[in-house]
């Protein structure tokens, strides 16, 4: 464990988080899903998180283990046809996670979601975390329409509000 990482978590606090996305770029955010979701039959979910705290920084979990426990909690494997997907943001390790459900992650592979992380990284660095969250739910929007296009009316399975830990 890293007692630099250890600070970082420890520092890093929520009127930070606020600042970066506040009210309205989180609804701009839930628009961008709700928007994409009306072209494919999947479901994105984006989720942010300041730090880590209590047990799961203590145990070091790495920002992907963490993306796989709330990708679990949140339930997004379970829709109908296993498309679901998660972007998730840890703020203080400055890391973006996809995981994928496995009917669409078959398809779009890990170097698919690790070339939309890095375009997304590339906004977050230049301090544009709204626009690349949205550049991403439309980067995997792109993919989800590609392999599973919406037909008919369909039905939102989870949640299009964005989560704030």
């Amino acid at each position: 464990m890293s007692i630099r990482r250890i600070g970082r978590h420890l520092l890093e606090h929520r009127w930070r988080l606020r600042r970066i996305f506040p009210p309205q770029a989180l609804a701009r955010i839930e628009q961008a899903i709700k928007s994409g979701e009306a072209t494919h039959s999947g479901e994105v979910r984006f989720v942010v998180e300041g730090a880590l705290d209590g047990a799961p920084l203590f145990r070091n979990q790495p920002a992907r283990e963490r993306a796989l426990d709330i990708f679990s909690q949140l339930r997004i494997w379970d829709t109908a046809h296993n498309n679901g997907v998660l972007i998730y943001l840890l703020l203080a390790d400055r890391d973006v996670e996809i995981v994928a459900d496995r009917g669409i992650n078959a398809r779009v592979g890990t170097a698919g979601w690790e070339r939309i992380c890095r375009e997304m990284e590339t906004d977050f660095r230049a301090g544009n975390f709204e626009r690349g969250v949205i550049k991403g739910i439309e980067a995997v929007s792109r993919e989800l329409a590609t392999y599973f296009p919406r037909s008919g009316s369909g039905s939102n399975e989870l949640p299009d509000t964005p989560v704030v830990m």
